[in-house]
């Protein structure tokens, strides 16, 4: 038995083959459109139907699925070059026709989130979940090829890493007033939000690691792009400063779209039509000047600008956007965080290119990034795409313990949870740094959806945990 992918790629002509899949379509008692997920193009399956039993036929409808064997032959008809005319059909599980809700039509996204243990067998669906996991592949093949090592880190944790407050407690008690020695880890814990820290602890030993796994945020954000439960991909390097993380990360994110352009063309190409149509339905100023396909080439095509937020805040003030077209955040003092809109006339507008701004003010970041000499700013970086605006944020460590210290003081932040990633100043400090990358919005960019929700098999929102 052969996956249609493999069909259709070996293109053996006038030999027997034997496929199973589901049917999309069946038309005249004669033409099954047969898809089995391998790939995005189904194979017409063309039926004698004098040779085949009609209570086989009259069992097959939009759904079900079915063992063919037939000869493979180029197409006579128009739609495909290739066909299987049927010797034998077997029919291994029915579909309730008047019941099945994914019928060859057109569905909404909204419609196909509340059928999400179905909504795989659609076109688009299936098209994004395959660049999904060659995406997955990818990360794991470059960081593979680059010396990285693989570390799990824990999903349960007693720390918040972002100092945000918005996770998810893990708890044994029945209560809400019992004793937490009695709980079964004696203290609080989360869900995590980042495996950076504990990263940071493996990469002061085998020098490159990176954490690819589950993250949980407990943020009230029921928006097109937030999720509850989401992948996040975090390396860390020690003896690596603020450019060599931008060197590192750059690279990362033009070879996993490059792989994705060499490997996933088939898919790519459909959602890049799916893509373009969805834009002539967008208000002027909504629309991106760039396909999917164009947008991607964009990125790994184009040297990514380097600029401070300092600089880049200039080049907001002095941008004078026409009368149609102004900022919705006016942006005018030192210290305010760049909004969506700014990062986008940054990439789009600006510089036409993708932007990486760095060395923010220290007010607006986390309390692990190391300050620099005007103890205004730190080594923060975020990496701006079109379209999305943000989509990597990173920084250098702050490896010295004084200034760690102070710092963790000045924003409350626990010593004795956090007596371990100290310990890292103590003995053997260096120089280190790392970046995030929420996996959902990288699978979000490469298919030129427009909800996250649409990019992960089973999305998790507030007042949402179906399936």
């Amino acid at each position: 038995m052969m996956d249609i992918a493999e069909i259709l790629k070996g293109k053996k002509l006038n030999e027997k083959v034997t496929v199973c899949g589901w049917v999309r379509t069946f038309r005249a008692n004669r033409f099954i459109s047969l898809n089995d997920g391998s790939c995005h193009s189904n194979i017409q399956c063309v039926v004698d139907y004098e040779n085949i039993s009609k209570d086989i036929l009259s069992e097959i409808n939009t759904g079900c699925s079915l063992k063919i064997i037939g000869i493979l032959k180029e197409s006579q008809g128009k739609g495909q070059s290739f066909e299987l005319l049927v010797d034998k059909i077997i029919l291994l599980g029915k579909s309730d026709s008047e019941s099945f809700p994914i019928q060859p039509k057109k569905h909404s996204l909204e419609f196909l989130r509340e059928k999400s243990h179905l909504r795989i067998r659609t076109n688009t669906l299936s098209s994004i979940m395959r660049i999904r996991s060659a995406l997955s592949y990818a990360v794991h093949l470059y960081f593979h090829k680059n010396g990285f090592f693989q570390m799990h880190a824990p999903i349960i944790t007693g720390i918040d890493a972002e100092g945000a407050g918005d996770m998810f407690k893990v708890t044994t008690l029945n209560n809400i007033g019992d004793d937490i020695k009695n709980d079964f880890f004696g203290k609080e814990t989360n869900l995590t939000v980042s495996g950076q820290l504990e990263a940071e602890t493996y990469a002061m030993g085998l020098k490159k690691v990176y954490s690819f796994g589950p993250t949980f945020r407990a943020e009230n954000s029921n928006t097109s792009r937030h999720l509850a439960e989401f992948w996040m991909i975090e390396p860390e390097v020690a003896f690596n400063d603020i450019f060599d993380n931008m060197d590192l990360a750059e690279d990362f994110i033009k070879f996993v779209i490059n792989y994705i352009i060499s490997n996933c063309y088939e898919d790519l190409n459909f959602l890049d039509i799916r893509f373009n149509k969805e834009q002539l339905s967008k208000p002027s100023e909504q629309r991106s000047s760039l396909g999917l396909i164009e947008r991607l080439k964009f990125i790994i095509n184009n040297d990514f600008v380097r600029v401070t937020y300092t600089e880049a805040l200039q080049i907001l003030i002095d941008s004078k956007p026409n009368k149609k077209k102004k900022f919705k955040f006016l942006i005018e003092n030192w210290g305010a965080d760049l909004q969506s809109e700014h990062e986008r006339y940054l990439v789009e507008k600006h510089f036409k290119k993708p932007v990486i701004v760095y060395d923010y003010p220290a007010k607006i970041k986390a309390f692990y990034m190391r300050l620099n000499d005007d103890h205004k700013t730190v080594r923060a970086m975020d990496i701006l795409f079109p379209s999305v605006g943000e989509i990597v944020g990173g920084s250098q460590r702050e490896e010295r313990f004084d200034k760690l210290v102070e710092r963790m003081k000045k924003l409350k932040i626990n010593q004795d949870e956090l007596w371990w990633y100290l310990d890292l100043r103590k003995f053997g400090t260096a120089v280190h740094s790392g970046f995030g990358l929420g996996f959902e919005r990288l699978v979000l960019f490469v298919t030129g959806m427009s909800n996250i929700r649409d990019v992960i098999p089973y999305p998790r929102t507030p007042q949402s945990a179906e399936f």
